[in-house]
């Protein structure tokens, strides 16, 4: 019975050597050096029996001499057919452990060659650092096969407004478009807001891989047909130019098709805005001795005082947003006026002048006239004249300032029937006793109106 051939890796079940595992690196070893490595042996050099073997030998100790010898060399015969046959299968399997694959990194795609067992291997190989929130599709651990496509998605930090309140999302869509097609499946209203410096307008992501976008700014839509240019493309290419505070947002929009990507830009101005309110002033009344009663002055004039508040408002596309207040305060403080008012006593009035001495002839043959009398006239008159001149007001002035009290006295007349001051400051009773010693010297005409009205004259 022929004994059983060994493998040369040391296994008997006829199976072919191990494939190497998915994290082992293998080199792949030439045939030229296999040849070098294993010595050719004649083909009637491999003992198949028992008794064959024993004739072989016998042959070989008469034809090549001592049998030490050829004993000495049966090992080493051996031993390099188990090494020929170990370099062989690993030969094999380094082979088979070649693949071609397809890496797409966010759409852009590439074949590469690998020896890596696993897709964590390529992506090593490679330098690709995957993060947590990064997608990787099969995920890293799975086995990796010739012709397979291994995709990975970066995962982006967007500004994102959600019902108006503005948030960050992570988001591996390759485009705006993509990302505002998953987020709306959350339901609500979606848009993306583009992060504005001095130097560029960043959505985070792509405006749309392919496809034509809207442009809504300054109050007209305007139509770009290739979107993939990027944001700022598109904006200068319509020679849009923003303001340090103007908006960008990125969204859908229904159409008949389905949802147009859109992009509206929103002027924003921001400034300040001053409200003045006046602030009255208070009055304080002072008792003077210097006036008589009934009279009273003013010695210090009131001014009204002024508060200012400031306010930052923003306005979008003209549209008061938001207002902010950032001081309020007074800036003028109102003056206090200051009121004087007489307390010293009137002085009695003077006597009505005593009557002329009459006589019918005087020294030059002539006569001379009688002093006036004061008027004796009723109280009730008086009192219908005062009615009819001043509404029986006794500290009235008329509108032109010219006229005083009950009787309308002008200051010439009152001074020349003896009144001081001014006759809306006296005593009614006063009043009335400076009318009637008017009227009794110059007669009802002094009042022509109402006392043609009263039937006086």
């Amino acid at each position: 019975m022929p004994a059983p051939r060994a493998d040369p890796v040391g296994r008997h079940d006829g199976a072919p050597a191990p494939v190497p595992g998915t994290t082992d690196v293998w080199n792949p070893v030439t045939f030229p050096a296999l040849r070098r490595a294993v010595p050719r042996r004649p083909q009637h050099s491999t003992p198949t029996t028992d008794t064959e073997h024993a004739q072989h030998e016998n042959a070989q100790h008469e034809h090549a001499g001592p049998a030490p010898r050829s004993r000495a060399r049966r090992p080493l015969l051996i031993g390099g057919l188990a090494a020929a046959l170990a370099l062989t299968g690993g030969t094999v399997a380094v082979a088979g452990a070649h693949k071609t694959v397809t890496l797409d990194i966010d759409g852009a795609t590439t074949t590469v060659s690998t020896f890596a067992g696993s897709v964590g291997g390529v992506l090593a190989a490679h330098d690709l650092e995957v993060g947590p929130r990064d997608v990787v599709a099969p995920e890293p651990g799975a086995a990796l096969h010739s012709g397979d496509e291994i995709v990975v998605r970066r995962a982006r930090q967007v500004v994102a407004l959600v019902d108006g309140q503005q948030t960050r999302l992570w988001v591996t869509a390759l485009d705006a478009d993509e990302a505002l097609g998953t987020l709306a499946a959350r339901g609500g209203d979606v848009r993306l807001v583009a992060s504005r410096s001095a130097e560029r307008t960043d959505l985070g992501v792509r405006l749309d891989a392919e496809g034509p976008v809207d442009v809504v700014v300054d109050g007209q839509t305007r139509e770009v047909a290739d979107a993939s240019v990027g944001l700022e493309a598109v904006l200068a290419g319509l020679g849009v130019e923003l303001g340090p505070l103007d908006r960008v947002q990125v969204h859908h929009v229904a159409g008949e098709a389905g949802p147009r990507l859109t992009v509206t830009v929103q002027r924003v101005v921001a400034e300040e805005r001053s409200t003045l309110t006046e602030l009255p002033f208070e009055q304080v009344v002072e008792d003077t001795d210097a006036l008589f009663r009934g009279q009273s002055e003013t010695a210090v004039a009131g001014v009204p005082g002024e508060q200012t508040t400031v306010h930052r408002v923003v306005l979008v596309d003209g549209v008061e947003e938001s207002r902010m207040l950032l001081s309020d305060g007074v800036t003028r403080e109102p003056v206090t006026e200051v009121v004087r008012r007489g307390t010293k006593e009137r002085p009695p009035p003077p006597p009505p002048p005593a009557p002329a001495a009459t006589s019918s002839r005087s020294s030059s043959g002539g006569s001379t006239a009688p002093a006036p009398a004061p008027s004796t006239v009723g109280g009730d008159v008086w009192a219908a004249l005062a009615q009819c001149e001043s509404g029986g007001n006794p500290t009235i002035v008329s509108s032109n300032g010219l006229y005083y009290g009950l009787y309308q006295f002008s200051l010439s007349t009152w001074r020349s029937v003896g009144g001081s001051g001014l006759p809306s400051e006296a005593s009614p009773a006063e009043q009335t006793q400076r009318a009637q010693i008017l009227q009794a010297r110059s007669g009802w005409g002094q009042w022509p109106h109402c006392s043609s009205k009263l039937g006086l004259r």
